[in-house]
């Protein structure tokens, strides 16, 4: 049975996204990637509507893919589900033998169900312990991250991750103020943002906290190296006429996004040439104009859509 947080979760952009892919992965025996599978709404409503898609489901959180497991179990023929980060695409789909796949989406950063769940101390709104990974089996936590590194790395991550402009005031008082205790718990975190920013600065822009969380959230999970590798591998696991459609919450992935799939979406001839060899045409076709943002009353209905931003492409040609 759904958990209260699997029935409450909604989805955002569901049914752009669906039709985004549609023409892709509507046709019986067609394989689609859910690169993010959280809590499998998107996941459950591609089966549903496409009823000879199968479907392959990755995750690096092992409760995720637990909670998604339960909810898609009526369709358990046509799912796999992986414990696996996105970059790891290619690896389970030599696992799995498929050479192609004719759609894949990516509903980047934390998902609702690590928001929900104090425990993980993602949300800067409760005091929870700080750890912030995603797969909980491995990896270093925000508080060992606070605890071990030099003043000039915590600003650097702030600086780099989090676009903040007072990195080095924050960072300066992290080390000073571990010497005292080491930092185990988000409030005090939150507590020591707040009192290095100043005043004039905290008045807008929402919790002061917020862009520090997001740099250690990022640090810890390695999430800006990890789509530099998994959106390359994506799209070249596209079979042609294969579509991508990628959501990102912040600046920094949808850089990425746009600059990847545009690289895949231009070509190597001269713009003076009269016509572009046979071999030499763009990979993909950017399929919406920029990035997309969700719609007032979604937002209204979905408060977590008002951040995010999508872009779609189609692959084209196979690789040279």
């Amino acid at each position: 049975m759904p958990s209260p947080v699997e029935r409450t979760h909604v989805p955002v952009l569901l049914d752009r996204c669906l039709g985004l892919l549609a023409p892709a992965i509507e046709r019986p025996g067609a394989v689609v990637v859910d690169a993010t599978l959280g809590l499998g709404g998107h996941s459950e409503a591609m089966l549903e509507r496409f009823p000879g898609v199968t479907l392959v489901g990755l995750d690096r959180d092992t409760d995720a893919l637990e909670r998604s497991g339960r909810r898609l179990a009526a369709y358990e023929g046509r799912t796999l589900l992986v414990h696996a980060v996105y970059d790891e695409l290619p690896r389970v789909l030599a696992d799995a033998g498929l050479p192609s796949i004719d759609g894949v989406l990516f509903d980047l950063g934390v998902s609702s169900m690590q928001l929900d769940d104090a425990d993980r101390g993602f949300a800067y709104s409760q005091d929870a312990p700080l750890d912030m990974r995603m797969d909980q089996t491995r990896g270093i936590t925000a508080a060992e991250v606070l605890n071990t590194y030099s003043a000039q790395d915590i600003a650097r991550v702030l600086r780099e991750y989090g676009e903040e402009r007072f990195a080095r005031r924050i960072a300066d008082a992290v080390v000073r103020e571990r010497a005292k205790e080491p930092f185990d718990t988000s409030a005090r975190l939150v507590d020591l943002v707040r009192e290095s920013i100043p005043a004039p600065a905290r008045r807008t822009g929402g919790n002061p906290a917020k862009r520090t969380f997001q740099a250690l959230r990022i640090e810890v999970n390695g999430e800006l190296e990890v789509l530099e590798r998994a959106l390359p591998a994506a799209v070249d696991a596209l079979a042609v006429g294969g579509r991508i459609v990628v959501m990102s919450y912040q600046s920094l992935e949808d850089r990425i996004t746009k600059r990847v799939l545009a690289g895949y979406a231009s070509t190597d001839v001269p713009p003076d040439l009269p016509f572009v060899p046979e071999g030499h045409e763009p990979e993909l076709r950017l399929v919406t104009r920029g990035s997309e943002k969700a719609s007032e009353q979604e937002i209204a209905e979905n408060p977590r859509a008002a951040s995010v931003r999508l872009r779609a492409a189609e692959r084209m040609r196979a690789a040279a």
